[in-house]
């Protein structure tokens, strides 16, 4: 697996973020728009050719294949095309991952995109999310990669503000185990074991500070 280096400044970095955040939330918002739009089809036909408009303008200059895995010689990560934390990735639902005393959380609200039963959150989106966290929690030196997940779901989790924790309980060798919770105001929603795996590669090598995006 490649990790591109991206030789440039922190400062940089914040600059690129800033430029790409605002967008991202814009089409994020889009996204919840459509789905719960009631406007006549006109509207939706006029809306479609001026969002295929943009599209085109994107596409006029982009990068061959996704984004990647990239950091800074000062090992700040940028996952900015990942599937739960990504900047530049509109579907992604933008998790501030915070690392704490016993491990790694996050404060989130879910909404109608990421709907499964009827005002509650799908499980693969829980699962996700869950696979997500634990392995931040496991990769405090450096990337893990997840071997084995096991969730399981105590109760429905509703749409809305949602709260997310991880921490690792065990490590033997290349291998962590880690557990973690969904909660909304009631408590806890779903709950998930893990075991990651270091990469050979990584042993003794540096950590990269990976943050949201």
């Amino acid at each position: 697996m490649e990790f591109i280096l991206e030789d440039i400044s922190e400062d940089e970095v914040a600059r690129r973020r800033d430029v790409y955040t605002p967008l991202t939330d814009t089409v994020r918002d889009l996204v919840d728009a459509v789905i719960r739009t009631e406007v006549g089809e006109d509207a939706l036909a006029d809306a479609r050719q001026r969002i295929a408009a943009i599209v085109a303008d994107l596409r006029s200059e982009q990068m061959d294949g996704p984004y990647g895995v990239r950091h800074t010689r000062e090992n700040t990560g940028m996952a900015w095309g990942n599937a739960v934390i990504g900047v530049r990735n509109a579907l992604a639902p933008s998790l501030d991952v915070e690392h704490v005393d016993d491990g790694v959380r996050s404060e989130f609200t879910l909404g109608a995109a990421y709907e499964g039963p009827p005002g509650q959150v799908h499980g693969g989106v829980c699962a996700m999310l869950l696979d997500h966290l634990l392995g931040n929690a496991a990769s405090y030196e450096g990337a893990c990669y997840t071997g084995t997940i096991t969730l399981r779901y105590l109760r429905p989790t509703p749409l809305g503000t949602l709260t997310a924790r991880a921490w690792v309980t065990e490590e033997t060798g290349r291998k962590r185990i880690a557990r973690g919770t969904i909660s909304d105001a009631e408590g806890v929603t779903c709950e998930a074991e893990g075991v990651f795996i270091v990469p050979r590669s990584a042993v003794g090598g540096p950590a990269v500070r990976w943050s949201a995006g």
